[in-house]
């Protein structure tokens, strides 16, 4: 029903939240969302442990032939950018790393450039 609107279907998962809870439906979806923080609050960390879960979810994407894209949203800045594409996100949101910034274009750019 969702695609017959036009749109993507996509599940969330929050840090804690494990990668099985979506075998299930792996046919039906065009991307899954790893936060990298606990939502909530603008400005948090990273959570390291989430570049795991990203491997983790590239691999059965690419072991089940799966046309599903990996975004992932949470702490993500230009000296994280680099390690987060490395473990097989192909998107990246980041909001405090560009709002907090003075110049946004630079900002967008050292994460494009992931330096």
């Amino acid at each position: 029903m969702i695609r017959d609107l036009g749109k993507k279907c996509a599940p969330v998962f929050n840090p804690s939240t494990p990668l099985d809870y979506i075998d299930h439906v792996l046919e039906d979806i065009d991307y899954v969302l790893i936060m990298s923080v606990n939502p909530g609050f603008s400005g948090q960390k990273f959570i390291p442990s989430a570049l795991k879960k990203i491997r983790a979810l590239k691999e059965i994407i690419s072991k089940g032939g799966y046309k599903i894209e990996i975004e992932v949203d949470g702490g993500v800045t230009s000296a994280n950018a680099g390690k987060i594409v490395e473990a097989g996100a192909d998107i990246l949101v980041a909001g405090s790393a560009v709002y907090g910034s003075d110049n946004y274009k630079e900002a967008i750019n050292a994460i494009k450039n992931r330096k």
